[in-house]
């Protein structure tokens, strides 16, 4: 059963909602566990919901392949995916979630703050009866920041169709067919709305402890993917897969949608009346409405927006080689990422926690997590990241290799997956990273400590040093393309990532987490030389000597399980983080399941000679 199918039987309240909410009170504040059990579940309900979506993902990225192969059709397509691909990082994964994680984390530690000033004043049945009770944080937060936001959100939308003969010509100058990647841009565009409602939504069901529908988005978004390219790809060609893509967006709101109203809040236009300023002083008071900062939104988006110029920079250089190789590059790194976005999905279940904790003042706790997080990412990744290196011909065989996609186009891809692998572990950190830095100073308060604050230095850190990994990535790939060809945008994306996750470790500490820098790189470090010395016996074993007769799927299978054991090893004899914890989890649990079986067989076999014994009259000595 997942973390959250128990409430949603029951027929009561959930877990979280005050018994009255259906008359309009306030839900009761959702207590932030923060026991490794929790985690435990939290984070495989999501790691479950998140691999079939992946496995979805992988199913559409090899219809895509197989009907439309690796030529001008599917470059025009993966012009418009630009669309989607920024759209999702901005307004689901990252940028709405660093947004809105810490105002609804600052909501509910506001909302325990205000009941506990209202228990110490008088009698929760009191207030009632006066009717002096304030809003709830997390309704008024609501109410004053979603509706704005759909508007915001759908003149983007129009924007981006109507500009986007002009998206197309800035993304892929020398675009062997603009006209069809218009088309596909403009179907595309749909995604802008939907994507920023899953990102507010999920973020709402996430900070009360929520993980299964959102972990389930991407499961409706490829669905509707598939269903429109097996249905329409024959008549509309790559048009088929951009429909697919504005299909799948609605989707993901209608899964998402329900459960907020019920767990979260009504959607309303309404403003609740209350004070908005200062912190309740009791059950006349009320409770303190969200304050807002406009200005802080803006370090994030831009952070966000530069990290994916990484593409934009694929993309331009790109569009000048020849045709096929932006699909290359696109189905490398859609394979790698998955290694990384497994990594990081410990941090999506630990997000809330730590801005939670630091929403309560929490310092430490905050950056015990962190460490920890960091130390679990980077083996996560390590461990992907050795058996994708070493058995890449063998993977992109197997995902890839029939119809129009060609033994040629496998040799390419995978040497641009293992180029593209040197920078999994820097883009697992900063993904890691960037959350407690933004949750340190969130863009909406309550009471005091949600005045409008102005922006210092320390908020535009992140974007600096995104801006410093970006420039090294055009250098490198700027540099390099021109001689190894599209080998060279792959380098610079892991060059500039990389510069990227050192300065970002480097400013959490300005900005107020006080991580152990030199502990953390000390981990990492011990994790990278496990990876590399499990990377030389994993490309042996994936290349024994007439195995590839057998096809590519045994190597896959033997060089996969050779190389997560000598990781697994390797690193537990280094005492890395993220896998002797693992290791000493795994160790407890045989234990006690041997403990377990040897009382079942010693009570199984008292029961069993005593049935022998009275059978056979030799009960008390008889």
């Amino acid at each position: 059963m997942s973390v959250t199918a128990a409430a949603d039987a029951a027929p009561g309240p959930a877990p979280g909602q005050a018994s009255g909410e259906a008359a309009g009170e306030a839900t009761a504040p959702v207590a932030a566990p923060g026991g490794r059990g929790f985690v435990a579940k939290a984070f495989g309900v999501t790691a479950l919901f998140s691999a079939a979506g992946s496995v979805l993902g992988l199913v559409r990225d090899l219809l895509l392949a197989r009907f439309y192969g690796a030529g001008s059709a599917t470059d025009a397509f993966l012009v418009s995916w630009t669309v989607p691909e920024t759209a999702a990082p901005l307004l689901i994964e990252d940028g709405m979630a660093f947004l809105t994680v810490p105002a609804f984390s600052a909501a509910l530690a506001a909302r325990g703050q205000a009941r506990a000033q209202e228990e110490g004043a008088e009698a929760a049945e009191d207030a009632e009866e006066a009717g002096a009770g304030g809003p709830d944080p997390v309704r008024a937060l609501v109410a004053a920041t979603l509706p704005p936001l759909a508007l915001v959100l759908t003149l983007l939308s129009a924007l981006v169709a109507l500009g986007a003969p002009v998206v197309v010509r800035v993304l892929a100058p020398g675009l062997a067919d603009p006209g069809l990647a218009v088309v596909c841009t403009r179907l595309a565009a749909v995604t802008v709305l939907p994507f920023g409602l899953v990102g507010y939504l999920g973020a709402g069901l996430r900070s009360h402890h929520r993980f299964t529908l959102p972990g389930a988005v991407y499961i409706a978004y490829n669905a509707g993917i598939l269903t429109v390219m097996l249905l329409l790809h024959a008549r509309l060609g790559v048009r088929a897969a951009a429909g697919g893509v504005a299909l799948g967006s609605v989707l993901m709101v209608a899964v998402l949608l329900p459960s907020f109203a019920r767990h979260v809040s009504r959607v309303t236009v309404r403003r609740t009346r209350g004070t908005a300023r200062g912190t309740a002083r009791g059950p006349g008071a009320g409770t303190p409405e969200p304050v807002i900062n406009p200005m802080a939104v803006l370090p994030v988006v831009l952070f966000t927006l530069t990290r994916q110029a990484q593409i934009f920079v694929e993309r331009f250089i790109g569009s000048s080689l020849p045709p096929g190789t932006i699909s290359e590059l696109n189905y490398a790194e859609k394979v790698a990422q998955n290694v990384m976005i497994i990594g990081i999905l410990v941090c999506t279940v630990t997000f809330p926690l730590i801005a939670r904790a630091l929403a309560e003042g929490d310092v430490q706790g905050a950056r015990r997590r962190v460490e920890k997080d960091l130390g679990v990412v980077g083996a996560v990744v390590l461990a992907g990241t050795v058996v994708v290196f070493a058995c890449a011909p063998q993977l992109v065989a197997v995902l890839f290799e029939r119809g129009a996609f060609t033994a040629a186009d496998t040799a390419a891809t995978a040497e641009l997956m293992r180029v593209y692998c040197l920078g999994l572990l820097a883009q697992g950190l900063v993904g890691a990273l960037i959350r407690p830095y933004l949750a340190a100073r969130p863009a909406v308060g309550f009471g005091g400590a949600g005045r409008t604050r102005p922006l210092d230095r320390t908020d535009w850190l992140p974007i600096r040093a995104m801006g410093a990994g970006l420039l090294v990535t055009v250098a490198v790939a700027a540099g390099l393309t021109p001689h190894v060809g599209a080998a060279g945008l792959a380098a610079g994306n892991a060059t500039g990532i990389s510069v990227t996750a050192v300065l970002l470790l480097r400013a959490l500490r300005v900005r107020g987490i006080p991580v152990r820098v030199r502990a953390v790189l000390g981990g990492q470090l011990r994790l990278l030389v496990a990876a590399a010395g499990a990377a030389g016996p994993t490309w042996l074993a994936a290349n024994v000597p007439g195995l590839d007769a057998l096809g590519p799927i045994p190597p896959l299978v033997l060089g996969a399980a050779v190389g997560l054991l000598c990781f697994l090893a390797l690193a537990g004899a280094l005492r890395a983080p993220g896998v002797t914890g693992a290791l000493a989890a795994l160790t407890a649990l045989r234990d006690r399941h041997s403990t377990d079986r040897h009382r079942t067989g010693r009570y199984m076999t008292g029961r069993h000679t005593t049935g022998i014994e009275r059978a056979t009259g030799e009960v008390d000595g008889r």
